[in-house]
């Protein structure tokens, strides 16, 4: 069953990321030849118009295939004008089609996000860092932490970074992408305090904890229409949550926080024994996640033939197919680097750690 939810849940991100694709294309008269849910041998196809719908043997994902994104020879071979390939639509058209993928990921994870919410009828509030239980022979009971202290700062030792702390899920954060010794300034009756402590990494949740509990307040009630701004809120803290940390692995910290297929397959399998509103909230965040991704300025990602769409306007010529081919394959290999880094990320943290 895990092995299903696993594809299926990959499966409706990616079909909605194409599907966007397909709209945009064809809203601007590009000729789409085949619309496929499923990769590798078909098993069924019905043509709707000049496009056909397809279904494949393998699960995992599906594309739609646009005139002018492969082989020029298949174009005049169905006699296909060159104004209704990729190619031969303006820039900023093009532009719109390689980002509706991630812009419908988007909307997707949004209508979720407020669906969830409107379900729940309620909102957290945002905890404020101050101790309400401290776990026995914990980092934090050997640290100094007491029940009642307020954690109004904390400074990682080896990079030096510094959080000033206003709810507690900062914190559980900051020690995530930060695990190693931590000066924790705490507030204890008036009085400023310094304690220090390195959290452990418990593997059952693969996560980093100090030991520390937290009072959290009483859930906002909210009417079906309050859903739509409290959901909104909730995917746009997702999108600056995944740019924060894409910005941190530019920057070499939290390398060993990424997960490839191997760790979002766990994550799936421990998510859905959760429930459908588990479920449906981790479909959001990696739609989101897809979504952002897919808008990296790397070659073969969206990002990156947005970026070529952009250069070859900027100097006002087609960059010639071998150049085309060559950035192509270099966003190929960091493509497969990242995902083998990401998979040893996997397994070192599943099977070493």
């Amino acid at each position: 069953m895990s092995i299903i939810w696993f594809f299926l849940i990959l499966g409706v991100i990616i079909i909605v990321h194409e599907l966007g694709h397909l709209i945009a294309a064809k809203k601007f008269g590009v000729y789409c030849k085949e619309f496929s849910i499923g990769m590798g041998p078909k098993i069924w196809q019905r043509k709707t118009g000049e496009t056909a719908l397809s279904v494949r043997a393998l699960p995992i994902g599906g594309y739609v295939a646009m005139a002018g994104e492969d082989s020029e020879e298949d174009d005049e071979e169905l006699n296909i004008p060159y104004e209704r390939t990729l190619n031969g639509i303006k820039p900023w058209k093009q532009i719109v089609v390689m980002s509706a993928g991630a812009f419908m990921n988007i909307v997707l994870a949004w209508f979720l996000f407020i669906g969830i919410t409107a379900y729940q009828g309620a909102v957290p509030q945002d905890s404020k860092p101050v101790i309400s239980t401290v776990i026995e022979n914990s980092p934090a009971e050997k640290a100094g932490f007491l029940v009642g202290d307020e954690i109004i700062q904390m400074e990682n030792l080896e990079k030096k970074e510094i959080l000033k702390p206003t709810n507690t899920n900062q914190i559980l954060e900051f020690l995530q992408y930060y695990p190693g010794e931590i000066k924790y300034t705490v507030l204890r009756e008036g009085k400023e305090i310094t304690l220090k402590g390195t959290a452990e990494y418990h593997k059952e949740d693969n996560i980093y904890l100090i030991g520390i509990g937290y009072k959290a307040p009483e859930p906002k009630k909210i009417t079906l229409l309050e859903s739509i701004p409290y959901g909104t809120m909730r995917m746009v803290d997702s999108v600056k949550s995944i740019i924060d940390s894409l910005n941190k692995l530019i920057h070499g910290v939290g390398l060993n926080n990424l997960s490839g297929p191997v760790g979002i397959f766990q994550i799936t399998a421990q998510t859905t024994q959760n429930g459908v509103l588990s479920s449906l909230a981790l479909v959001a965040l990696l739609s989101v996640n897809v979504g952002i991704f897919n808008l990296i300025p790397i070659p073969i990602l969206d990002g990156g033939r947005i970026l070529i769409v952009l250069i070859e306007a900027l100097i006002g010529r087609k960059l010639s197919e071998k150049c085309q081919n060559a950035i192509m394959m270099i966003g190929l290999f960091l493509i497969i680097g990242l995902m083998l880094f990401a998979t040893w990320n996997d397994i070192t943290r599943i099977f070493f750690k």
